[in-house]
């Protein structure tokens, strides 16, 4: 009895593990082992961007009215809806590689099964129609498409995808014949996804199901160990571990389209070799005064890192690459050592002060022309990279040898460099001055570094800054004009913060903001692309035009009068 009663505690531990296991819906018809997935948010999208803003587009109405289009797929743009899909419910996309090279399926929810299969048979290319357990299907090579009264899938055959390896590439380049894989059995294909085991899904998957979790109008999953599988590994890097870079790794991705902003939330997965090394080693928070030291108040660009130079160290042992890089800085007189001592772990990266200016060395080899055209425009800018010491003897060696290089491949007069440090810092810069500056020290009040700040990496670039760069180059094309304008009215900046290592992943953050805070950053896209659209419909009807004329038979030339009068 006793031991009856510790069996029954046992199997209902069991029970209730399996019932806390993360699962989730969308991934039940998707093989775990799919290289890509794209999950889209049916019902908020929808919400954010009606299809009627969508048709509001000239591409999309000059799509419409192009004479090839069919009725059928006319029916189709007037209202998705039609096909029998319901788009308010999620749909996916995914890429499966395998022994054939792979396939692409997409998938979502059926809303009225008579309007799917009326639409599938409307289709150009008649396929064979077949039913099977209550799942009705049409094939016709490359695709299929399998449904039943909840849900479709779509599968289309995709063989390029085995062809990444490097002899398929090396046999490509020097034209030698490889056999054309056998054709693929696309109704088998779309069957076993439906058959699909949940076992053998990505529904089970526990990364997956936190990724659904996830609230956001787009998902991403990428399976990187898949996606590289096949591709082979140059000789040069037979003998070091890279494969560990790609064991297990998985990446994440949560996009939002906001009022004002586009959020994307990322996590990255890797092996346990490789994820310990990143949990022992994560850096700590930026440091905020190194950001306050660039001198300079128009920032178009800025990196910011916190890392722990041993893990560097523990990296290249993970890789095999520890043994090359001792052997080079060997030839330079230091050792990984003299590195790890030398450095406290802070880098500073950034751009300021971005202009386009007329390409000067251009104007001299111009001056003795007789007509001299307008010159080219070059960007102009200061950089700065800060790294803070942690001991000021072992960083003058790294001076040292920095120098001596710099010397031997460096010519000062087509890349100006010049540096100063003092017992905290080193700066190198392109102009002495900044260097200068930037060690003399300032407070220069930031907003952005409050968004970018608190993790040990954070990044900033200032994207109308930027473009504001390129306006008088904007402004010697109609066209270019008006891309110019819209760009500066929609895009404001870039945020970028992470590299914490929390529930097993590496975490990062991004944000593109956009001027207009008010609106959903969907509707401010389709509004750009409406431009973006008019411009190459014009574009391409001044091509057909011009194409017509090239075209036209030359017009009889009428004779002269002395010829006339020749002849009469």
């Amino acid at each position: 009895m006793q031991y009856a009663k510790r069996f029954a505690i046992f199997v209902a531990s069991l029970v209730i593990f399996a019932s806390c296991k993360k699962t989730n819906t969308q991934g039940r018809m998707i093989p775990n082992t799919a290289a890509i997935v794209v999950h889209i948010n049916g019902n908020s999208t929808s919400e954010k961007l009606p299809w009627a803003a969508i048709k509001d587009n000239p591409l999309f109405k000059e799509i419409y009215e192009d004479s090839s289009v069919t009725a059928a797929m006319k029916k189709l743009l007037d209202n998705p809806e039609n096909s029998g899909i319901d788009i308010k419910k999620d749909m996916l996309f995914f890429i499966q590689k395998d022994s054939m090279g792979g396939y692409i399926g997409f998938e979502g929810t059926v809303k009225d099964e008579t309007a799917f299969k009326n639409f599938n048979n409307s289709l150009p290319e008649k396929g064979n129609a077949t039913e099977s357990d209550g799942i009705q299907y049409i094939s016709h090579s490359p695709m299929a498409v399998g449904w039943n009264s909840k849900n479709f899938v779509y599968t289309i055959d995709a063989p390029q995808f085995g062809r990444t390896d490097e002899l398929s590439k090396r046999m490509i380049q020097d034209s030698i014949n490889i056999d054309s894989p056998k054709p693929r059995d696309i109704l088998a294909t779309c069957k076993a996804v439906f058959a699909l085991q949940e076992s053998n899904s990505l529904g089970k998957e526990e990364k997956f199901s936190s990724l659904m979790e996830e609230k956001g109008d787009i998902h991403f999953w990428m399976n990187t160990q898949e996606l590289s599988s096949g591709a082979g590994t140059p000789s040069a890097l037979a003998m070091v571990n890279l494969e560990k870079w790609f064991t297990d790794s998985r990446t994440t991705a949560t996009l939002n389209f906001d009022n004002g902003k586009i959020s994307i939330n990322s996590r990255g997965y890797s092996g346990d070799e490789l994820s310990g090394v990143f949990k022992k080693y994560q850096g700590g928070k930026i440091d905020e005064e190194m950001i306050k030291r660039i001198p300079d108040k128009d920032i178009a660009a800025v990196m910011a890192l916190n890392f722990k130079p041993e893990g560097i160290k523990e990296l290249l042992k993970t890789f095999n690459l520890d043994g090359f890089v001792n052997v080079g800085l060997t030839s330079l007189g230091l050792k990984m050592d003299d590195f790890i001592k030398a450095n406290k772990g802070d880098v500073v990266i950034a751009l300021t002060d971005f202009k386009m200016k007329p390409d000067t060395a251009e104007k001299s080899m111009m001056a003795d022309s007789i007509v001299v055209p307008p010159f080219a425009q070059k960007p102009s800018f200061n950089f700065i990279f800060a790294t803070s010491i942690a001991d000021k003897e072992s960083f003058n060696k790294l001076i040292a040898t920095g120098k001596k290089l710099g010397e031997k491949f460096i010519n000062e007069v087509d890349v100006p460099l010049a540096f100063n440090s003092n017992n905290n810092y080193f700066v190198l810069s392109n102009t002495k001055q900044t260097a200068d500056k930037y060690i003399a020290g300032s407070n220069n009040t930031l907003n952005f570094i409050s968004n970018i700040n608190g993790q040990p990496f954070g990044g900033y670039v200032n994207l109308q800054s930027i473009m504001k760069a390129f306006e008088s180059e904007a402004a010697k094309d109609s066209a270019g004009k008006i891309m110019y304008q819209a760009s500066v009215k929609l895009w404001d900046n870039l945020l970028w913060k992470g590299g914490e290592f929390k529930d097993g992943a590496l975490t990062q953050s991004f944000e593109i903001n956009l001027v207009d805070k008010t609106t959903n950053s969907l509707v401010q896209l389709n509004q750009y692309f409406n431009i973006l659209g008019k411009l190459y419909s014009e574009k391409r009807k001044q091509s057909m035009v011009g194409l017509e004329d090239e075209a036209a038979p030359a017009a009889p030339v009428e004779p002269t009068t002395k010829s006339a009068a020749k002849k009469q």
